[in-house]
């Protein structure tokens, strides 16, 4: 039996193997990154979108913080970008999430500038009904603009519900259970920055992180 050719043979092919597996993890790693980025930018969009024009001059992604109030914002870990421009706030966004709505958790998130009113609110994924429930979204109707502007103030906290409830945030047609447990979330994270002020700027900001959030799923809902 010749020995040599079959060793050189199983030498051939252990290298094509190990070629093989190397360009895969390679390609993989590149995927990754160029995934990691378009999410980055992703949300540096949604980030800016809440935000005043021109006032910040920081980069939120990486001056976070993790909070835990789960009573206010639904999660054990919520996580809060800070905004400034220069040494001074401008702004904290928060990502709660709203555990009841009908078809699952919707993730939010939440601008809240240093006078207490809401720069913007944008929903980051959700798995409500198409048609009804997901009118949450920017890009299915301007309900979720509603927000800007407000504060715990304006309206008054008692009238921070539906119109259905007494309140005076519009429901949609055929589904309340959504816009009601935003509405909810909202007056919430309110009261959770109005609770914790200054606090919210002064703590260390935790390792920068990139922004991996999905963007929107569907699902099913009813009122």
């Amino acid at each position: 039996m010749k020995i040599r050719p079959i060793l050189l043979a199983a030498f051939v092919l252990s290298a094509f193997a190990v070629s093989g597996v190397a360009l895969v993890v390679i390609t993989q790693a590149v995927m990754d990154d160029r995934i990691a980025e378009n999410q980055r930018q992703a949300m540096e969009r949604k980030l800016a979108a809440i935000l005043p024009a021109g006032r910040a001059d920081n980069d939120p992604l990486t001056d976070t913080i993790e909070v835990s109030a789960r009573e206010l914002l639904g999660a054990d870990t919520t996580r809060v970008y800070r905004v400034r421009q220069g040494d001074e706030p401008v702004a904290v966004i928060l990502e709660p999430v709203v555990p009841d709505g009908y078809a699952g958790p919707i993730r939010l998130l939440v601008s809240v500038l240093t006078d207490g009113t809401v720069g913007g609110v944008r929903v980051l994924s959700h798995h409500e009904t198409p048609g009804l429930g997901d009118k949450i979204e920017e890009a299915k109707s301007d309900w979720v603009y509603g927000f800007a502007g407000t504060s715990l103030g304006d309206p008054p906290i008692e009238r921070w519900g539906v119109k259905r409830d007494g309140g005076d945030f519009d429901q949609f047609t055929g589904a309340t259970i959504t816009p009601r447990a935003i509405v909810k979330a909202v007056k919430n994270t309110l009261i959770y920055v109005d609770q914790q002020g200054a606090r919210l700027y002064q703590e260390a900001s935790s390792q920068p992180q990139t922004a991996n959030r999905p963007a929107t799923a569907t699902d099913q809902e009813a009122s």
